[in-house]
């Protein structure tokens, strides 16, 4: 489904909370990835999580809206029904508690490296087409730093925490 732009999110071991904790599971498959993608199904970015009520910190949205603008229940039949229309075979909403993750828990790019890939590729990438969970503009323009960033550890904020 399509990300969120937030302000704020509660970062831990396992991820940014709520992150990648919600997939479409297909039913008849029985192999090691049973997981529904976007690469599978496009339409999957058309839809989006929606907070009918914004709760506590780390809660899991109660409802999708569809790309037609219906509200339907996260583990309602109806969300799994379309999803499954469109894709052509049946699904089911599952909850991860750790999350899927396609490499780790966190991913971290800067907007010059977004950049530098687009002019070496000859095209203009959308940002998203990465899946980062956090967008850094750098103090120096130079795009790739994050390959330095190996090990390291990054700060947020003003506090020593």
């Amino acid at each position: 489904m399509s990300g969120e732009q937030l302000e704020s999110a509660t970062l831990g071991w396992h991820g940014l909370d709520g992150d990648r904790r919600l997939a479409f599971r297909r039913i008849d498959v029985r192999n090691g990835f049973p997981w529904l993608s976007a690469s599978m199904l496009p339409d999957l970015l058309l839809f989006s999580p929606h907070f009918r009520e914004h709760g506590v910190d780390g809660d899991l949205p109660a409802h999708i809206r569809t790309p037609d603008g219906e509200e339907m229940p996260v583990f309602g039949e109806d969300l799994a029904a379309e999803v499954g229309r469109r894709y052509g075979a049946p699904v089911q909403m599952m909850q991860l508690d750790h999350g899927i993750f396609d490499e780790a828990t966190i991913s971290v790019i800067a907007s010059e490296t977004v950049r530098e890939i687009g002019r070496l590729a000859g095209r203009s990438p959308e940002v998203r087409r990465f899946r980062p969970n956090v967008v850094v503009r750098l103090l120096r323009p130079d795009p790739f730093q994050e390959d330095e960033w190996v090990g390291g550890v990054l700060s947020f904020g003003e506090g020593d925490d």
